[in-house]
Formats: C-alpha cells, structure tokens, sequence
C-alpha cells in the first residue's frame, strides 16, 4: 500500500491508533451531550440511552460525509509542511495528537464539559505555529479557514443560549400540561409525546454529533496519511480521472464569460491564475497516469485543486461577476466534482473512527452527565427544558455539519441548558460556579492546546 522504514511505519501506526484513541476520549467525553437529558429526565434508562447514542455516533459518522473533516484537514495546509524529513511530520502528528489527548482527559477528570473541537482545533494550530516558527513561515497555518472555524465555534454557544431559551418560552406559553414544566417524578416515565421527542432529540444529537465531531477524527486521520504518506494519499486514488475532462470543460466555458472589466485587480488575478491552473490540470489529467505520479506531483495537484476551488469561491460572492444564477449554480456543481480530488476519504477511515467514537460513548459518560442534567441549573432539569435544548443542539449541529463547519457539541448543549434554566428563572436560576468553571475552560482550551502543542512539537522534533 506504501512504502516506509520500519521504525516510521511503526510510528504511523502509533499515531494512526493514538488519533482513534483522542476520538474514544471524545466519545465518553461528549456523550453526556446527549443522554444527559434522557438519563435526568427518566427518558430512558443509563444504558438503553448510552448504548442507542454509541449507535446513532457509529452511524453519523459512517453515513454523515465528510465536509467538516475537510475542514480540518485544510485548516493546516500539510502541501507546505510535507519536506524530505519523514521525522518533521511524525513530531507535527504526535504532538497535535497527545496535546488534544491530555487536555480531553483532564477535563473529563474534572467533569467539565469543555469542547472536543477546541482542543484539537487549538492543537492543530499550534503545531502549525511552532513549524512556522522554526522555518520562519507564516503560511504553516490557513489563518482564513481558522477564522471561519472560529467564527462558528464562537457563534453557535451564543445561538444555544438565545434559541433554547426562546423556545422554553414558546413552549409555555402554546402548551398547557404543567407536569412538563416540573421536576419529573422518579416513579413515573414522561408523558408519551414528550418521551418520543426526548427520545428523539437523544437520537438527532447524537447522529449529529458523530456527523460533525466524527467527521473531525477523519479529518485528522487523513492529515497524518497525507503528510505522513503523501504518495499514497493525497489524491483520491478511486475517482476516474478521464472524466473530469467533461468538468473542466464546463468551468472554463463559464468562467469565459466574465467580464474582466468590471472586476478588481485582485479578482482578475485570482480568475486569471485559476484559469491557467485549470487548464494544466486538464493537460495533465490528459497525458499521465495519477497512479504513477510521486508525491511532489500529487501535491502539486493537490494544492492546484485547492487553489482553484479558493478563488471560484471568492468570485461567486463577488457582486461584479457577471454570471446569472444558473451559470453560478452550473458552476459550484462543476466545482464539487473537480474537489473530489483531494476532498475524499477511504470508508476503512470512516470506520476506524465510527467504532472508536461509538464504543467511546459507552463508557465513562457519567462524569460530565452529572455536569450536564443536575449542576448547571439550581434546579432540576424538567421535561420541557431537556427537551428544548435537545432540539435546539441536534438542529444546530445539523445544520453546521450540513454547511460543514465544525462546532462544540458540548457547548451547544451546555448552553441550551443554562439557557433553559435562565427561561425558567432568570440569572438567578444558573448556577454559577459550574457555569464559571465551564466558562474558564472553554476561554482555556484553545490557548493551552496550543501551548502544549507547540511545546511537544519542539521536543519531539529532536527525539524522533
């Protein structure tokens, strides 16, 4: 499949095992985010409600696609820290891969609900900083896809809060059942309607949860293969490359038809080069075999593929193209066949992760369940609230994943939770020492992922 030494060989499975183990740690440390409310509720027994999550996790994973975990792997653009040293990438994977690791676990120690994504976000920065920093770099790190992973990170807590709360309020003032605005009587299962939609939610959070943070642990599995094995992966080695040609032809007919003299300098620039990139992927895909290219050529593919989605992309925002909706549409459609070329991941990939974040989920959730159902409120989570911020976290990670932005499971619902509380009693309904200790490690996660990261970077650079 590749060739490597046998030290580094052994290394790359190390890493490959090491990367399923940060995704089982995230299973049991994000579990609560979705049987918490089931468990707290009398929804469910502890273990129907772990073990149906470690399905719906497997599931979302496997069956979930893969845009979130192409935005992690093009949060660090591995074309430019791939060199001749093999040793260089294993110290790049180890150290993202232990920092994100050690954080995950003490948190998970603590029973604080910090966020899975932060830490290996903040790990994979940091492992591109300190690279930049010792080959004076400032390209180690694609600083606009962490600013949109961020944004979304930042985002989606704040809409936790506001929507679950709103909701709470809705939900009040249409439905008339008091019993669901109460604390549940511990000898008696919900009413049937509120059950299903708990049972539901625990389900829709869970899918969700393995379609956005699963698809994170394949996103970092294809990171170490391809700067570890670039040969081998950094080109999608199933796709049929004589037929991009219809695609290519397409792109260019349109791209033609914009008018030059109504655009920036910039914007002519970025058609112009991907124009000319188009076209010598075109020739290139015309006269040779991608099976028999070696690892510079399949990166230069790469980052050609990635160039020219970058700057479409930012054309088709752009009010001075001159294309109608249909060229536009034609366009992005065409563009998402050429993306299969590096956007691509093996199902052995899929899932290696899929059973290490589902078997995760079935153990150690207890911890942070408690966090979650009985230590952000001052009061007892109700029906209602369970409920509510469910619906709002299975929605929200819905949709980011659809839109492929990765986001915090944990704290999408941990704020759903607090919101809940907050619409049922103000400020004064929150408890603040848990909200505060969550609060601190979440401010913490990503400085102290890439700290640590940077630091292991440094010293397993003159060990390995």
């Amino acid at each position: 499949m590749f060739h490597l030494e046998s030290h580094h060989l052994f290394l790359l499975i190390v890493s490959l095992l090491a990367a399923c183990a940060f995704e089982f740690v995230n299973g049991f440390h994000d579990t609560a985010n979705a049987v918490a409310t089931v468990i707290y509720t009398n929804t469910l027994k502890p273990w129907i409600a772990v073990i149906t999550s470690g399905i719906f996790n497997f599931l979302g994973v496997f069956i979930g696609g893969i845009s979130v975990a192409m935005g992690i792997v093009k949060l660090l653009p591995v074309e430019l820290l791939v060199d001749n040293s093999i040793s260089t990438s294993l110290s790049m994977v180890f150290s993202l891969l232990l920092s994100a690791i050690i954080w995950n676990l003490g948190t998970w120690y603590f029973g604080l609900p910090s966020s899975s994504s932060h830490t290996l976000i903040g790990s994979i920065l940091g492992v591109g900083l300190a690279f930049g920093l010792i080959n004076h770099s400032t390209d180690s790190v694609n600083w606009s896809k962490a600013t949109e992973i961020g944004f979304s990170l930042l985002i989606s807590p704040v809409f936790g809060f506001g929507a679950t709360a709103l909701l709470l309020f809705l939900l009040k003032l249409f439905i008339k059942q008091p019993e669901i605005f109460q604390e549940p009587d511990k000898k008696k299962v919900p009413p049937t309607w509120i059950r299903t939609t708990l049972i539901g939610t625990c389900v829709g959070v869970s899918f969700f949860h393995g379609m956005n943070d699963g698809q994170k642990g394949v996103g970092l599995i294809m990171l170490i293969l391809i700067g570890i094995v670039p040969a081998t992966f950094a080109l999608n080695p199933d796709l049929n490359y004589s037929k991009l040609d219809k695609n290519i032809a397409i792109i260019q007919s349109i791209t033609s038809k914009i008018d030059q003299t109504t655009l920036t300098a910039n914007e002519k620039k970025q058609l112009t080069e991907s124009q000319t990139e188009l076209k010598g992927l075109d020739v290139f895909f015309k006269t040779k075999n991608v099976k028999d290219l070696n690892a510079k050529e399949k990166l230069e593919v790469r980052k050609d593929v990635l160039l020219i989605n970058k700057n479409f992309s930012s054309l088709l925002k752009s009010a001075n193209v001159n294309l109608n909706k249909i060229q536009k549409d034609e366009l992005e459609e065409n563009m998402v066949e050429i993306k299969n070329i590096s956007d691509y991941a093996p199902d052995w990939v899929k899932i290696m992760i899929a059973v290490s974040l589902g078997l995760g989920t079935m153990i150690g959730w207890k911890r942070i369940v408690e966090t979650v159902g009985s230590k952000i409120g001052k009061t007892h989570l109700t029906y209602a609230q369970g409920a509510s911020a469910e619906l709002i976290a299975a929605s929200t990670i819905g949709l980011a994943s659809g839109f492929g932005y990765p986001v915090s499971t944990t704290h999408v619902l941990s704020s759903g939770v607090a919101g809940s509380m907050f619409a049922e009693g103000g400020l004064n309904n929150i408890n603040p020492k848990t909200v505060k200790n969550i609060a601190l490690a979440w401010v913490l996660t990503l400085p102290v992922s890439i700290m640590l990261a940077m630091g292991l970077f440094f010293l397993f650079k003159t060990i390995i």
